[in-house]
């Protein structure tokens, strides 16, 4: 055993250090992969790309208007609202109302509406539906991430592209099963909105760098040819499998299938990440300006090149939407970095053929409030605090009944009037989406079997309903 793993240190070489554990369940080799298993019903979507707005976009000024708000814009929120909300910052005893200056209208055959901020999504309402009554737990950014992003407000759960990766496996033979693009500020709660907690770790996104390699330790030494390269994936592989046929063991399986699938990426990772075979009228679309420069709008043409290689679960984090002092000054710039872009992926999956499938989703870890949040340096303009009561995500493709508007807010923006989406019912219906059901999809640890909504979650049929 001790010369097995010196010959291990000493010439697997790069290839030793792509021992990914994601890339396992790319292929399906791991006993815990699933990607045998048959989904609980049929399902209306096969992957799936959450844009994930990190900061909390500020709903009232984006996509929910409130005309009773700006009548009333400088009033003191009523002492019943006050009496039971809990702000993250906000300190004031009687904080005002702050309505919105920005125009709303209504657009498409559907008549959504949607601020003058994002044009462009205005543009693609009869492609997508709004939820505008989704509901959240913890105003803290950190641990809403982890809410949002693994069912689960601390750390040590699986995320939920590790939890569809566990149920369905993988299509893409070349590259991981789930894959992970950030622009502008990363989760503030970093790798474990990505990770699999307790599930194995082949199960884990891996993410494209922004900055160095896009995929760490892909590349060949230098002067290590392909063909040696080759050479030894084969030896060390030969020796997995005489040390399988005396010992059998699912995981020296997945160890195999790792080299193998290792060994591919090195040719299929950087045909992926070379834009040059996409049209001007492609990147125009997007509006990538540059194909080679890292940008929210790159990461949004690389989910649908994913997606097109099979790869199951693509999320995509971007911010800083967390706009609690000037966010009339900034807000419109976060805007215009990602309007554009998240329209256009909607429409290139449209155009490619590939939305009826792909289930989209965009929304941060909760909202923003309808009150004013003073700032504690003088003169620096007003923002808006967090808000879990209410705010809106909007939804497309993978069997989404387009050009919906599901649920309705009180007349300052503030509770939701209507059923409210909790996270879990968000995470249950998504896994709907897949052919899942959330509460038979489990995975048993330390005695228990967990799942990724827990004991709660309710299937919200509305959005697929024509």
């Amino acid at each position: 055993m001790n010369n097995r793993r010196y010959f291990f240190r000493q010439n697997a070489l790069g290839v030793a250090s792509l021992a990914l554990p994601t890339m396992l369940a790319s292929e399906g080799h791991c006993a815990e992969a699933a990607t045998n298993r048959q989904t609980h019903h049929a399902p209306t979507a096969k992957n799936v790309i959450f844009m994930c707005q990190i900061g909390a976009p500020s709903q009232v000024d984006l996509f929910d208007p409130k005309p009773v708000l700006n009548q009333r814009d400088g009033e003191a929120l009523p002492q019943s609202y006050l009496d039971r909300v809990d702000f993250a910052q906000i300190k004031e005893a009687q904080p005002k109302l702050m309505g919105t200056p920005y125009k709303f209208e209504r657009h498409g055959e559907s008549g959504q509406w949607v601020s003058e901020l994002m044009p462009h999504t205005a543009g693609i309402v009869d492609h997508i539906s709004f939820v505008h009554t989704c509901q959240a737990e913890d105003p803290n950014h950190m641990f809403g991430e982890l809410h949002m992003n693994t069912g689960w407000r601390r750390f040590g759960r699986p995320s939920l592209g590790s939890w569809v990766l566990y149920g369905l496996g993988s299509e893409s033979k070349n590259l991981p099963g789930f894959m992970v693009l950030r622009s502008g500020m990363h989760p503030r709660s970093k790798g474990a909105n990505y990770g699999a907690g307790f599930l194995p770790g082949t199960m884990q996104g891996t993410p494209i760098q922004s900055n160095g390699p896009a995929i760490l330790n892909l590349a060949s030494p230098a002067g290590f040819s392909r063909q040696s390269q080759l050479a030894t994936v084969e030896a060390v592989n030969q020796l997995n499998r005489l040390r399988a046929s005396d010992n059998p063991d699912p995981d020296i399986e997945t160890r195999i299938a790792n080299y193998e699938l290792a060994f591919k990426m090195q040719a299929s990772a950087p045909e992926l990440l070379n834009l040059s075979s996409e049209s001007q009228e492609t990147l125009d679309l997007y509006g990538i300006t540059d194909p080679n420069q890292p940008t929210y709008a790159r990461n949004c043409l690389l989910a649908r090149r994913l997606v097109e290689r099979g790869v199951r679960f693509v999320q995509l984090f971007h911010g800083d939407w967390d706009h609690h002092t000037s966010i009339y000054q900034r807000l419109p710039n976060e805007c215009r970095t990602t309007d554009q872009a998240s329209a256009a992926l909607v429409q290139d999956l449209h155009r490619q053929g590939l939305l009826e499938d792909t289930l989209v989703i965009w929304g941060g870890e909760f909202g923003r409030s309808s009150v004013a949040q003073k700032s504690m340096k003088p003169g620096e303009p007003v923002g808006r605090d967090h808000h879990v009561d209410s705010f809106t995500m909007w939804f497309a493709g993978g069997g989404v009944s387009p050009g919906k508007s599901i649920g309705e807010t009180d007349e300052i923006g503030f509770d939701a009037v209507t059923d409210s989406w909790h996270i879990h019912d968000l995470h249950a219906t998504m896994l709907h989406a897949l052919g899942l059901d959330h509460k038979r999809l489990t995975y048993r640890h330390e005695g228990r079997d967990y799942r990724l909504t827990d004991v709660h979650g309710n299937v919200k049929t509305e959005l697929f309903e024509a």
